[in-house]
């Protein structure tokens, strides 16, 4: 009863907050430079690309500013990549189980790069959802074009979480060493990690396609939230965040869209793709003000940043889309926690993966 009533407390529990305000800043400024440019240019359909390159300034949050900056290097690499497969996907009209077996596939190999060069957040989460998201809207330009967009986005986004260096001017000898060596039994352990998702990111997507969801990739990216947990509890606890959050976020996502009195687009009528665009930065604060302390309250933000790019790229019935959203969030995150349930590693394995994730609660 009383381990019951410790898992209740610490899922609504906020830790104390660490300086996240200042790498909200940095993520809201990368996210918004871009959008806005886009939104000046008319091309608000077009700001989905540039957010998940922004999505770079989320990595190296507490780290020294060289040691950030290569860490986002290589975090841009990953969204980049992720980005770019997905466009093709798109340009190239290969869905459903084309994309699954591709995101299941580069899943596991975002799991092990990531787990190999210590990404915080861990795991291949952004480039699933990135991935995914390109995948599944139309490409309204060119491919090339969407990929400069993204690189552009990324590179904003490492200026922006280097430039404290400049008024500072400290460089910390070391920071930017080689990391420990990558031990057998690390990378044993990092193997099994990486097989848990390409199980729980296929089987997801899998149950999407056969369920004739018109949005799998969000069952695929929601699987593979738990998984990155440091151990079991913590595992479990972004599973249930996830589904909670999400779920509160839709709530507000049903505000914005659904027609009333409640919404603001209800009293700008005719500017529908500047509020949403405006929303889409707004919220990118909230989101990593809470990233590192409270994953589910993250995902109330999150989910409408989420969701309202996509209206923007693709305007779909706003019934539809929360519900599709609702449902695939709610499988995802039951698939992602079966599989960390079900497939455990060996004891060996487990301490090694401890000591990979720095032997703690990893609350990204």
């Amino acid at each position: 009863m009383r381990s019951i009533m410790a898992h209740a407390r610490a899922l609504h529990a906020v830790p104390p907050a660490s300086n996240d305000h200042l790498a909200a800043v940095r993520v809201a400024l990368s996210v918004a430079v871009p959008a806005l440019v886009l939104l000046a240019l008319g091309r608000p359909d077009l700001i989905i690309y540039a957010v998940f390159g922004a999505l770079t300034g989320m990595y190296g949050r507490a780290e020294s500013h060289q040691l950030r900056l290569k860490h986002q290097a290589q975090a841009a690499a990953v969204l980049l990549a992720a980005v770019s497969v997905g466009t093709f996907l798109s340009v190239s009209h290969i869905h459903s189980w084309g994309l699954v077996a591709v995101e299941s596939i580069l899943a596991g190999a975002g799991s092990l790069f990531s787990d190999k060069v210590r990404l915080k957040p861990n795991g291949p989460f952004f480039g699933i959802l990135a991935l995914g998201a390109c995948a599944s809207v139309p490409a309204h330009i060119p491919f090339f074009a969407a990929v400069l967009i993204c690189a552009a986005s990324a590179t904003f986004s490492m200026v922006v979480g280097f430039a404290g260096w400049f008024r500072h001017r400290i460089w910390e000898r070391g920071a930017i060493r080689d990391i420990p060596a990558f031990s057998v039994k690390l990378r044993q352990a990092a193997g099994i990690h990486a097989a848990r998702y390409v199980l729980a990111v296929g089987a997801a997507g899998a149950c999407g396609v056969l369920t004739g969801s018109g949005h799998p990739h969000w069952a695929m990216a929601s699987a593979a939230v738990p998984l990155a947990g440091a151990d079991m509890p913590s595992r479990l606890h972004r599973g249930i965040h996830r589904i909670v959050g999400t779920f509160l976020g839709l709530a507000i996502v049903a505000v914005v869209l659904f027609p009333g009195p409640l919404s603001p687009l209800h009293y700008f009528p005719g500017q529908t793709t500047t509020i949403l665009a405006l929303l889409v930065i707004a919220f990118q604060f909230p989101t990593e003000l809470f990233m590192a302390r409270h994953y589910g309250w993250a995902m109330v933000f999150f989910t409408p940043v989420i969701l309202l790019m996509t209206q923007l790229t693709v305007p779909t019935d706003p019934g539809v889309l929360v519900l599709e959203r609702g449902v695939e969030t709610f499988v995802g995150a039951v698939i992602g926690i079966a599989v960390v349930v079900l497939v455990q590693a060996p004891r060996f394995a487990s301490r090694s993966w401890l000591t990979l994730r720095g032997g703690g609660v990893d609350r990204r």
